[in-house]
């Protein structure tokens, strides 16, 4: 039978900068851009209309906390998980403890905390000296969620757990990937469905939210691939990040910022911009009533981008209105580099400010959940 482990952030930090950086363990400050590194490859471009009015290899699990700037925020009380194991916890660890499974509930304060968890997962010692995951290990991992950044900051400690560097990439990694297959996790969301426009990650993928149901997702079902979006930034993306922002009355703030997909130019910097979208998944699909991306795939190995920009034209009476343009591109890779200032953003939910330029690209089914 499994050993599972129920994994929940707590507030606490052992450490600045501990449990997913920013110093908070759910995550909690603006994220810093690093250098930036660039990766190219073939993207399509299609731009469609809407009328209206007026987010090279950066990190590798040798890499210490202090050599890259991190971002894993949430900032606030509200988001973090508390001390004290939530309902849903001890009703999965039930069923859990009734299907005759080993349970261990842990809450993690820091990065080094969650890294203690995660060394579970390792597999046996390679020739090479790569830490890697076990395929075939007995050990399961349930993240207990209640917010997209928090599941982040446990995937980017695998990702700096398993990625090797550069320098000693080894010859079984998948030529399109920088880090080998993570093992799936369990997520057991501890707040329920919320309506509107933006859901979280587990309710756009169809994940369980039902402890019961999580736990027999765990123990009986298989793995789903999912694409990850790794940054130069030091970070991942699992949904996406939508770059820009409003003033007080809600009206958005023009920015400027050039913006490629690939060998395909969106915006060179020298137009205003109203927002860009840097999807793996839907979660900022639409910005109020405006479709920003038609149809992101988490597990399609592209990233799909977007960016709304306002244009002026002319009726035939020689009045002039602003219509809302939106250009989008898929591809392997994307960067946004600033033009001028601060642009704030939003990345699967944490705030930051974006001062240099930052990229991402898509490491194909390099994650998975287990679902039914």
């Amino acid at each position: 039978m499994y050993d599972v482990v129920l994994l929940t952030l707590g507030s606490e930090r052992d450490a600045p900068g501990g449990c997913g950086s920013g110093g908070a363990c759910c995550g909690g400050a603006a994220e810093t851009a690093t250098d930036p590194t660039s990766q190219t490859d073939n993207g399509q471009t299609d731009t469609s209309s809407t009328s209206q009015t007026e987010t090279g290899q950066a990190d590798t699990n040798q890499a210490d906390a202090s050599q890259a700037p991190r971002a894993e925020a949430g900032g606030d009380a509200e988001r973090c998980a508390t001390e004290r194991p939530r309902v849903p916890v001890l009703a999965c660890a039930d069923a859990l403890n009734a299907r005759g499974a080993r349970v261990e509930m842990v809450t993690a304060r820091s990065d080094a905390e969650i890294d203690a968890v995660l060394a579970r997962l390792d597999g046996p010692v390679r020739p090479d000296g790569l830490t890697w995951p076990d395929p075939d290990g007995k050990t399961r991992l349930v993240v207990a969620t209640a917010n997209d950044g928090q599941l982040r900051a446990v995937l980017r400690r695998l990702v700096r757990r398993y990625a090797p560097a550069p320098s000693k990439r080894p010859a079984d990694l998948p030529g399109n990937r920088t880090l080998p297959d993570l093992p799936p996790v369990g997520v057991l969301p501890l707040d329920p469905a919320r309506g509107g426009t933006h859901r979280d990650l587990a309710a756009q993928l169809g994940l369980p939210r039902d402890p019961a149901v999580v736990a027999a997702a765990v123990l009986d079902g298989t793995p789903r691939r999912l694409d990850l979006l790794r940054n130069d930034g030091g970070s991942v993306t699992l949904d996406g990040a939508l770059l820009g922002a409003a003033d007080d009355a809600g009206r958005p703030l023009h920015w400027r910022a050039r913006v490629e997909v690939d060998d395909a130019i969106l915006t060179d910097g020298d137009e205003p911009l109203l927002a860009c979208a840097v999807a793996n998944a839907g979660g900022y699909a639409t910005l109020d009533d405006v479709t920003l991306l038609t149809a992101p795939d988490p597990a399609d190995g592209q990233v799909e981008v977007a960016v709304a920009v306002p244009v002026v034209v002319r009726s035939a009476f020689g009045r002039k209105r602003v219509r809302l343009e939106v250009r989008r591109a898929r591809g392997r890779a994307v960067s946004v580099l600033p033009r001028e200032g601060k642009v704030p953003y939003l990345d699967d939910g944490v705030e930051g400010e974006l001062t240099r330029k930052r990229s991402w690209w898509v490491e194909p089914g390099a994650w998975a959940v287990w679902s039914i």
